[in-house]
């Protein structure tokens, strides 16, 4: 967006956005702002939504994974990992590379937050109906057979 546009034009541009990554999800979010900060509603479409979220830089299903890691990081987002969650499935991740991803920040945010993660996001899973996950792949078994 260039700096010419209005507040309006902003806050449109961002909503379609949110709309195409979050869904019904992102909207509540920003309704649920409307009694208390509408600002704060306003800025998460204009900005993160409009004009961070929207750069070219980056496909939307790598935005999702860069942010369920940072929400894991941080601990104690579990309502934005449900909102997340929701994002990346609509986005185009599956729920296997999410909770790949999962398992993977627990290397480097610990387990707790991992687990965290995990549950807020098999919450979403249970509500779209996609549980339980097919099996996780066998580990390869180092040892030869004999024919």
């Amino acid at each position: 967006m260039s700096e010419s546009t209005t507040r309006d034009e902003r806050f449109t541009h961002g909503l379609d956005v949110l709309k195409r990554v979050d869904g019904e999800a992102g909207q509540r979010v920003v309704d649920s702002l409307a009694d208390i900060s509408p600002e704060l509603g306003h800025q998460i479409v204009s900005w993160a939504f409009g004009e961070i979220y929207d750069r070219p830089g980056l496909a939307p299903r790598d935005r999702q994974l860069v942010t369920l890691g940072m929400l894991t990081a941080l601990g104690g987002c579990e309502a934005q990992l449900d909102v997340h969650v929701n994002a990346a499935l609509n986005v185009g991740l599956t729920p296997e590379q999410i909770t790949e991803a999962l398992l993977h920040s627990a290397v480097y945010c610990g387990i707790p937050k991992a687990l965290n993660a995990t549950f807020a996001a098999k919450k979403v899973f249970a509500e779209r109906g996609l549980l339980p996950l097919g099996q996780q792949p066998a580990q390869a078994d180092a040892t030869p057979t004999s024919a």
